[in-house]
């Protein structure tokens, strides 16, 4: 029983981490015709007969298809008897897998793995996470004009699809235990499910069908991991099924298609979301909201101003310290506390409670 990895062993664990999130992440197209064969495995891996396999450019529009094909009889028939099969790969290689795994590790060994590889963060899977709100929202009017039923339908489809963005963590922990630690483990499950998530995009598996989603064809990020794009999609899919996105929060199109640089101040007092004000605050910067919205001067002391922006744009007033550099004439803003009343009070705030003099002395 192994209860302690080496460090040399340790030194390997974001090196599977890092292979695992490339493969899961592609933006490569799928080969068809071994996105096809890992789905015929997989069914024959779980004792289930060969399905018709479909193919679709993206998420987005294998829901249409379906929703296209369906009656409002086959939905009711399905919520009472659901028969989704997506959820039904990785509960069954998973199981095994894992009981192998308790047989082989000591408690110490298994804790440590545990916190390296098997920690469920959305921020390790965004696609999952992005994809599956944009889909809901952009479903929930189409098929709620239909009948209920039909959007309690899509979203049990999008909870159970098959995301192999999702098991980046597992799969890193897996492959590392195998590779690394050489583990006993079913050589054919472990073949199966790895073709699963190196061959394909999204599933949709059922008892007599399978449909294939190909992979995005954009995928960018920020250096946090985030999806975050600016003037383009975050996502992008061959069919023009895209996704805005600004460090992680998730933009409507009509900021998401605009580089930040051109976002308009004047959006700020249309915005309801609280959340979407904070990013067009962000991106637009404290200086062009100063200059744009007319902000009243509340005190000034040397170069610096203390600024209040009347304007409804943020949950609370937006009081600024607008600093102007003598050499070069540049203008800085930050935001401060609403109850400040001066601008050495501010500059204070700024220096972390050192008055402006002082801080001048110490710096």
């Amino acid at each position: 029983m192994i209860e302690n990895l080496t460090p040399e062993q340790e030194a390997l664990i974001p090196v599977y981490r890092e292979k695992w999130r490339k493969i899961a992440l592609s933006t490569e197209r799928i080969d068809k015709e071994k996105a096809a064969e890992a789905v015929k495995a997989a069914y024959v891996a779980i004792d289930y007969e060969q399905p018709e396999i479909f193919f679709h450019d993206s998420p987005y529009a294998a829901c249409n298809w379906m929703l296209e094909r369906l009656s409002p009889e086959f939905i009711e028939n399905y919520l009472n008897e659901p028969n989704s099969l997506g959820s039904l790969f990785p509960a069954h290689f998973f199981q095994e897998l894992s009981s192998i795994l308790n047989e082989q590790f000591g408690s110490q060994l298994h804790r440590q793995l545990h916190n390296y590889f098997y920690l469920d963060n959305v921020a390790e899977h965004p696609l999952n996470h992005e994809i599956f709100n944009d889909l809901i929202e952009k479903f929930s009017t189409q098929v709620n004009e239909q009948s209920e039923n039909f959007y309690c339908w899509i979203e049990i489809q999008l909870y159970e699809c098959f995301q192999s963005e999702i098991y980046v963590n597992l799969m890193s922990g897996l492959d590392f235990c195998i590779s690394v630690l050489n583990i006993v483990h079913p050589q054919q499950e472990w073949k199966v499910f790895q073709s699963l998530i190196q061959e394909c995009g999204w599933l949709f598996a059922y008892d007599d069908i399978c449909i294939i989603c190909d992979r995005p064809l954009h995928l960018r990020f920020d250096n946090q991991n985030r999806l975050h794009a600016e003037g383009e999609p975050a996502i992008e899919y061959a069919d023009g099924f895209s996704l805005y996105s600004y460090h992680g929060v998730t933009l409507p199109e009509k900021y998401g298609k605009i580089h930040p640089q051109q976002w308009q101040p004047q959006w700020l007092l249309s915005e309801e979301n609280a959340e979407l004000r904070r990013v067009l605050i962000q991106g637009i910067g404290y200086a062009r909201i100063c200059q744009e919205l007319q902000a009243i001067e509340l005190d000034t002391w040397a170069e610096y101003t203390l600024l209040k922006i009347d304007a409804d744009v943020d949950e609370e007033p937006i009081y600024l310290l607008k600093m102007v550099c003598p050499s070069t004439g540049f203008i800085h803003a930050l935001r401060v506390p609403p109850n400040i009343n001066s601008a050495r009070e501010a500059i204070r705030w700024v220096n972390w409670g050192v008055d402006a003099e002082e801080f001048g002395v110490q710096t």
